[in-house]
């Protein structure tokens, strides 16, 4: 059992919840009722839930790799999910730094939870 895979795995389904539980509540009721046409605000209760499944489905990729052993893909594919969480991290961070907020950091602090899948993803590949 490889426990860095597996704790990225723990990390991101816990990330996949947050998102289920508080992005319902602070993105999507806030974006239904809001006055966006419906055409874009379909669209972008879709990419919610996409990003619902592809949270959901990284944290249970990376549990099976964590229980697979080294295989001949194990590392290439923790490297694409920690690759992938890092850029979720730094797309958070870079829309985040440029609005020009006071304290920006705390004001879209996804990357908080995106990053440390990452970090243990890529620590499973050693």
């Amino acid at each position: 059992m490889n426990g860095w895979l597996l704790a990225a795995g723990i990390t991101a389904l816990g990330v996949a919840a947050v998102h289920l539980v508080g992005g319902h509540r602070d993105v999507v009721r806030p974006l239904l009722s809001s006055g966006l046409t419906d055409e874009p605000k379909r669209v972008l209760h879709a990419v919610w839930h996409m990003v619902s499944v592809d949270l959901t489905l990284s944290g249970v990729v990376l549990l099976g790799l964590s229980l697979t052993g080294r295989t001949a893909g194990t590392g290439l594919v923790a490297w694409f999910v920690a690759a992938h969480f890092l850029a979720y991290a730094v797309a958070f961070l870079v829309v985040t730094l440029s609005v020009g907020w006071s304290r920006p950091l705390l004001r879209l602090p996804q990357w908080i939870l995106l990053l440390p899948v990452a970090a243990l993803a890529a620590a499973g590949t050693a």
